[in-house]
């Protein structure tokens, strides 16, 4: 789930057209890219272990 959330995306990120581009959508792409991922990677870990036990 996390390395989906993390290529999903560097793909949006990578494959927006010219036009959209905005500074303020980069910089919403780039905390979307940086900082949701690691943030739930403990919480989807936790589940998955509960799920194996």
């Amino acid at each position: 789930a996390v390395v989906s959330l993390f290529v999903s995306s560097s793909f949006f990120a990578y494959l927006k057209p010219p036009s959209i581009s905005s500074p303020s959508l980069d910089l919403a792409l780039s905390v979307l890219y940086s900082v949701v991922p690691p943030t739930l990677n403990p919480l989807i870990y936790s589940l998955r272990n509960q799920k194996l036990k």
